[in-house]
């Protein structure tokens, strides 16, 4: 049975700290002061005498990093951290027809990401959870549950433009929501970066009415339920964005810091699908 990419709907300020380089909101590193170099026996500083072969090793180990398919990384641990079952560590409010569902509502696994439109870790894993949903939604087996978390913090406009999916979702039903969702992952430069006027126009380009598009967003109308998800995601053990619990058919769920690539997610929810 196939399964059309119909969506469902749902809504949270926190000083959210990001937590690994795949995260936005983490705690800041300490920065260690440069080694000392000792002067030659001539009274000449040897500091900038760096062996070629050491510069060639970096050079190679540097362009092999940033050569690889997969920039963002899992933090270290993530992959095994994101199998291990946090069900009694973390408060989640289960899935309702007040969600966002893209996929089968009643699908044997769902993955609820709490998620910030100006995140730019978020815009990365928006493109591997649409891949996602290409592999296992349209079969039924995988549901993709969207829920809001903007750092106000960090990104000021991303509250607002949360409101923005509500008013798309209140005009145009979930297809709409998720059109516009996609539409700003696609335009924002992310980082605060989305200039809050082209709002309505995305709006009006996905066939959405503009003045009331325009009366919904200025009246504030899910500024309250922006609210609430904040909060939720907080309880459900979010500390920086995108945040995704994976939740099997018996319960378990499986947490996925960061913007994890395609490859590590399909190895969780294949996990998860195996589960009897």
């Amino acid at each position: 049975m196939n399964f059309e990419l119909s969506y469902v709907h749902m809504d949270i300020q926190t000083n959210l700290e990001p937590q690994n380089p795949e995260t936005d909101g983490g705690l800041p590193q300490p920065t260690l002061p440069p080694p000392t170099q000792p002067a030659s026996p001539g009274g000449q500083n040897t500091s900038l005498a760096v062996p070629v072969s050491i510069v060639i090793a970096g050079a190679l180990i540097a362009f092999a990093v940033y050569s690889s398919p997969n920039k963002i990384a899992a933090p270290t641990g993530a992959a095994n951290n994101a199998a291990a079952d946090v069900a009694g560590a973390v408060e989640l409010r289960a899935v309702d027809n007040s969600d966002h569902i893209l996929g089968n509502p009643n699908a044997q696994v769902k993955v609820i990401e709490f998620s910030d439109t100006e995140c730019p870790f978020c815009k990365r894993f928006h493109t591997t959870m649409q891949q996602v949903m290409n592999e296992y939604g349209k079969d039924g087996r995988v549901a993709w549950v969207y829920r809001h978390l903007p750092l106000d913090s960090l990104h000021p406009k991303a509250r607002k433009e949360a409101e923005a999916t509500e008013c798309a979702f209140k005009l145009g039903g979930n297809e709409k929501f998720w059109a516009y969702l996609d539409k700003i992952f696609e335009v924002t430069p992310t980082n605060n970066g989305l200039d809050l006027a082209l709002l309505p126009k995305l709006a009006s380009d996905l066939g959405i009415d503009k003045a009331a598009f325009e009366q919904c967003l200025n009246s504030g109308e899910f500024a309250a339920a922006i609210t609430k998800s904040i909060e939720e995601g907080t309880k459900a053990g979010a500390q920086g964005t995108p945040y995704s619990l994976v939740v099997t058919k018996s319960g378990k769920k499986l947490p996925i810091n960061g913007a994890l690539p395609y490859d590590s997610v399909k190895q969780i929810i294949d996990s998860a699908l195996a589960e009897k």
